[in-house]
């Protein structure tokens, strides 16, 4: 097929009806970029014998060597169905889990998407992530079974056996989306059961409870795979077929003489052909007839196959001419029988076709964009689309038109930024020469020629001698030889210095956005909304209408304006300049680098919200620090990580308070591919990296009640309680009391107040959901503020209330027993960064405070600790964000505040407002803020009159407070066993029979532990599920590969927190543990080993014997 002109594509994309945005998304390697060429050699943009080997769209040369996509990149392609024309904006997302955030920025620009799967392995870990993120979006997909070639030529499969293998991970696949559609209906049903309730309390009678789950009632036939619904196309992309089974319908409606409707129906099923009575009957199984899909559809392509791969020239000339096909000389010559295959199906069933009238027949335009959909998008955080303000809800109508009118307002979405290379962007392209430049060079070229042979000729006269005439001319054009030269020098130095800024000017970057709604023009203005930015704020101070000029526009925070100065049509590795783009399509924006970090909205009415932010699946989890090799490169390093920053949609960069430079990625290929952009692309210089810097968190558990050689504790007598009891000795200082069951009382340095703390490990469920509701208690902690504060607080919608609640109905489930008794209505601050799985909870009288204020029961008390309190809360903070093992942060660690003596305090008079904002300030920032910003504190105070006491020689009291309650935390900590926990991985390993021992071996030596294994059905494949450390995971996948010769490979993703079970302070101290582990102990102690290495890290003090002076044994008797 010819090219398709970029005027073309301009033309279509004003018909919105025939667009469709798609993207492609599977786990790695099955098949995405190979289907992606295949439909790209459709357009005439690739050859069609390289679609599958040139994987167009990794245009990064790291992609081609490890041959997995790492980035998501887009193509727009045209595609006549009748008399309908398409566009088709394709995108290509990656399938390896560390590149998990590049699909969903992918997904968020898309209405449908095509989900691949592999013929053999099935339904993989990937496979139901991208589902669930597609079904996150609410976006509709459509499936392609891949490699089905491999069920012939690898697995050589019956065709009845392969039809049972496909119908069973159609079964598969289905299954995942039935568990999605399952816990919507539910928790929808959830919802409307208690607003029923809250509408009213059911009238005395007899009541009946409704065990359905309402999931009979609600259709969901739609969302499911089924060829016969024509949303499934069985696939081989390498060979470059692919068919649904419309067309197999039509094609034997003629031969057999039965309605296309009735096969299309029956080709899939339990469905049998009755040759003697020419009609279709059910039950073929029972029968024990072969069903329709393999008689009518497997069985061609079986034999199909066995004759080219046999070379039976006969058999393959008599399918051809059936088929009424043209094969070349030299495919059928050709050495490989696979070449000859790829011509015969490639054109018997072409695959582009198959797929691209799937998508356009089964996924929607853009303008079938759901309500559903928009309300997802407009409502970021706890906010309902009922209490956005009146102007943003008009701007419903606009997404749902999706008109390009212009009287529309233009809404853009950029999901992220990406690096070309200045000299890949159409302005800077080497342009066709005109006539006029052909002419003039021409006419340079000859010049020049002359001038050579002027020279040339020159050289022959000087040798012989010479007569006076020539000298003359020989002399004239030499001068002039000379002035060409010196001009056409000039000319090279200045375009060598252009050449020089453009290399430093290198990377640019581009927006991958799509419109929502409006015509967006170069050179417009717009505003761009950060993810915080809330219209309802900046409406009266904006005047509602279009982008006004940036100088008369009002300060209004998280909004800023800028002027679009390129767009671009994506095409792959190709850019191309475009005017206007009209609403629904997906394109590139130059020049918003200084306006957009990762993503943005972008719109010309200041009422437009920001989107809800992407739902990344992967976490990132792997930190390493960089420095450059020479300290002079540090300013490009710096500018090169904030190029990197906004290029990838899912690193973090940090400057941690050691002041070392942080990388923060997905996982081990993710932080490869991060490195190399930074030596190569964005900072272009050396840079050394640390090894991986592994999180870590601090915990306490109760005591064990069986020691170390399993004997229970208590019963056998001590040996060595010297070593322990020297250690607690010199734990404590003096000044501060331990009680045997691990109540701290320490005094702040002035004597004026006494704190009695103790900690206790909260229930792992606990923790567990203090993990999940982070953002919850986010909410919470700014509702409080905002009330505090006595500000105006937003319309809280019902939704987030009912959460609030459930969470703390689902705290006191789980906080039971007399030592937890009234803890949750307690609770006084979360813990670290006030959201994290830390509690603190007070204990004593007089005092009452506490984080569910929001829910309406606050009572606004005057005591003696209010003014304070803020310094225990930041006391808190201090603490649980660096605990004493190695200044990690702590998780699941309770401290009850029992006791809060003050002394003279009490008596004077409350502090003003000012005052104890300025605690609040204090509170609110980290440790260095707070100590930065305690000294300015006295100067305030004093001006107070009678306050003057509040600060001593030791500094203000709320930086004493502060200070001593971090100190009690720490105490309160130690005086229990304490435990370190490690970051866990879940790993997924498919291997075969023959290598599962030495993956076993690979788990064992790196603290794996294996959950479940199992077999693939209908394959010799195994599925492993264990969990590995993260410590230990770094060159795991490597070892794996090379143990087993490549037959397995892990998928790594981040779970959970574990703790380690191992005392890191483990000493021996009774008889047994002595015999069994000699009096050093120093048996490698996996907790102690992980601790001193971060110590080390830290720059703290690691308790190690070193040999300083090692001397070689000496023997009493000489050697003879």
């Amino acid at each position: 097929m010819a090219l398709t002109s970029v005027g073309k594509m301009v033309g279509l994309q004003k018909k919105t009806s025939g667009i469709r945005n798609i993207c492609i998304l599977a786990h790695v390697d099955h098949g995405k970029t190979t289907l992606a060429d295949c439909l790209i050699s459709s357009n005439g943009i690739i050859s069609s014998r390289l679609a599958g080997k040139l994987r167009y769209l990794d245009s990064r040369e790291d992609e081609q060597i490890r041959g997995i996509t790492m980035k998501s990149s887009a193509i727009s392609l045209h595609f006549v169905k009748g008399d309908q024309e398409y566009l088709i904006n394709l995108i290509d997302s990656p399938g390896h889990v560390d590149f998990s955030s590049e699909v969903s920025t992918a997904v968020r620009l898309c209405d449908g998407c095509i989900i691949v799967v592999d013929a053999v392995e099935g339904v993989c870990p990937q496979t139901q992530a991208v589902l669930r993120q597609a079904w996150l979006e609410n976006i509709r997909p459509v499936l392609v079974i891949n490699k089905i070639d491999r069920l012939i030529v690898e697995l050589k499969l019956t065709p009845q056996e392969a039809y049972l293998h496909l119908k069973n991970i159609l079964e598969q696949i289905n299954a995942v989306t039935g568990a999605l559609f399952t816990s919507k209906v539910l928790e929808e049903r959830a919802e409307k059961e208690t607003e029923s309730e809250s509408i009213s309390d059911a009238a005395s009678g007899d009541q009946i409870y409704d065990w359905s789950a309402g999931l009979e009632d609600t259709d969901d036939s739609h969302l499911y795979f089924a060829p016969d619904h024509g949303n499934v196309v069985f696939a081989s992309a390498i060979d470059g077929w692919g068919f649904g089974i419309e067309h197999f319908a039509k094609l034997y409606s003629q031969k057999i003489g039965i309605k296309p409707a009735v096969l299309l129906k029956t080709l899939w099923g339990d469905y049998y052909l009755n040759t003697k009575a020419k009609k279709i009957m059910k039950g073929d199984q029972s029968k024990g007839k072969k069903p329709l899909f393999v008689q009518l559809v497997l069985d061609n392509i079986w034999s199909l196959y066995e004759a080219v791969m046999k070379r039976d020239k006969e058999k393959i000339e008599k399918i051809v001419t059936s088929l009424g096909l043209k094969i070349g000389a030299r495919e059928s010559r050709h050495a490989d029988p696979k070449v000859h295959l790829n011509a015969i199906c490639s054109q018997w069933l072409p695959i582009s076709d198959a797929v691209l009238s799937m998508v356009c027949n089964k996924l929607p335009s853009p303008l079938d964009i759901t309500a559903e959909r928009v309300e997802k998008l407009m409502c970021v955080g706890a906010r309902t689309f009922d209490s956005l303000p009146p102007e943003t809800q008009e701007l419903k109508s606009a997404f749902m038109k999706c008109s390009s009118e212009g009287t529309a307002p233009v809404i853009v979405f950029v999901s992220k930024m990406f690096a070309v290379d200045a000299k890949a962007l159409p302005h800077n392209k080497p342009r066709p020469l005109t006539q006029e430049e052909i002419a003039h060079r021409r006419e340079l070229a000859k010049r020049r020629h002359a001038e050579k042979l002027a020279a040339n000729q020159g050289k022959e006269l000087s040798e012989k001698p010479p007569s006076e005439n020539s000298s003359e001319v020989t002399g004239n054009t030499g001068d002039t030889k000379g002035e060409e030269q010196q001009h056409t020098g000039q000319v090279e130095i200045v375009t060598s210095k252009a050449m020089k800024e453009e290399a430093d000017n290198k990377e640019s970057f581009i927006a991958f956005a799509r419109v929502f709604s409006g015509v967006v023009k170069r050179g417009q203005k717009i505003f761009v909304l950060g993810p915080k930015y809330d219209p309802a704020e900046s409406l009266h101070k904006v005047r509602a209408g279009y982008c006004s000029a940036t100088d008369d526009l009002p300060l209004v925070p998280h909004m800023s304006c800028c002027t679009l100065e390129n767009l671009y049509l994506l095409m792959g590795r190709e850019l191309e300049d475009l005017e206007e783009v009209p609403a629904g399509n997906v394109l590139g924006i130059g020049g918003l680098q200084d306006f957009v970090l990762k993503s943005a909205t972008l719109s010309t009415s200041p009422a437009c919200p920001p989107f809800t932010p992407l739902n990344f699946e992967a976490t990132p989890i792997v930190r390493v620090a960089v420095e450059p090799k020479h300290p002079s490169d540090m300013p490009q390093l710096v500018r090169g990580m904030k190029l990197l920053n906004q290029a990838d949609p899912c690193v973090q960069v940090l400057i941690q308070e050691t002041g070392e430079h942080v990388l923060v990625t997905a996982g081990e290929v993710h932080l490869q591919r991060c490195l190399d952009d930074l030596k190569e692309r964005f900072a272009k210089v050396q840079i050394s990296v640390s090894a991986p810097i592994i999180p870590f968190r601090e915990t306490i558990t109760r005591p064990p009640k069986v020691d170390m050689v399993n004997e229970e504790i208590g019963k056998q007598q001590k040996v060595a309680v010297i070593h322990q009891t020297k250690e607690d000795q010199n734990k404590i200082p003096e000044g501060i009391q331990v009680d045997s069951d691990g109540l701290v009382t320490i005094s702040t340095p002035n004597k004026q107040a006494t704190l009695s703390v103790r900690a206790m490990p909260l229930p792992e469920e606990v923790t567990r959901l203090l993990e999940e509701n982070s953002d919850l208690i986010r909410t919470m902690e700014q509702l409080n503020t905002s009330l505090n504060e006595d500000k105006k607080t937003h319309d809280v919608s019902q939704k987030t209330l009912d959460r609030i609640k459930e969470f703390k109905q689902k705290l006191e489930q789980n906080l039971q027993g007399r030592k937890w008794r009234n803890a949750v209505d307690q609770i006084w601050s979360f813990g670290p960064r006030k959201c994290g799985p830390n509690v603190l909870v007070y204990n004593f009288e007089g005092y009452k405070r506490s984080v569910w204020q929001c829910l309406g029961n606050t009572v606004k008390e005057v005591s003696k600790y209010r003014d304070f309190d803020n310094s225990i809360v930041s006391g808190f903070q201090l603490a649980t964000l660096s605990g004493p093992m190695c200044e990690e942060p702590l998780m699941g660690v309770c401290f009850t505040v029992e006791k809060w003596e003050m002394n003279k305090v009490g008596e004077m008079p409350s502090a003003s407002s000012q005052n104890s904002e300025e605690y609040e300030v204090c509170s609110a920032n980290e440790h260095q803020d707070s100590s930065q910003s305690v000294p300015k504190s006295p100067e305030k105070i004093s001006k107070h009159k009678g306050e003057v006491l509040l600060a001593d020689c030791y500094g203000p009291f709320s930086g004493q407070l502060i200070a001593t309650m971090k100190e009690a935390c720490r105490y309160a900590l130690q005086a229990k066993p304490q435990r370190l926990m490690a970051a866990m991985y879940t790993c997924e390993i498919m291997a075969t029979a023959e290598v599962l021992g030495r993956v076993y071996a690979v788990l064992s030596k790196r603290e794996g532990r294996v959950l479940q294994e199992e077999m693939k059905e209908g394959t010799d494949v195994f599925i492993i599920k264990a969990v590995l450390p993260v410590a230990e995971s770094f060159g795991f996948a490597d070892e794996i590969r090379k143990r087993t010769s490549g037959l397995a490979s892990p998928q790594l993703v981040f779970s959970h927190w574990e703790i380690i079970s191992s005392d890191p302070f483990w000493v021996p101290t009774t008889e047994e543990e002595y015999l069994h582990f000699g009096e050093k102990a120093d048996s490698e102690n996996q907790a102690r080993k992980y601790m001193n290495a971060v110590r080390k890290r830290k720059g703290l003090y690691v308790e190690e014997k070193i040999v300083e002076h090692a001397e070689k044994q000496r023997t009493l008797s000489r050697n003879k």
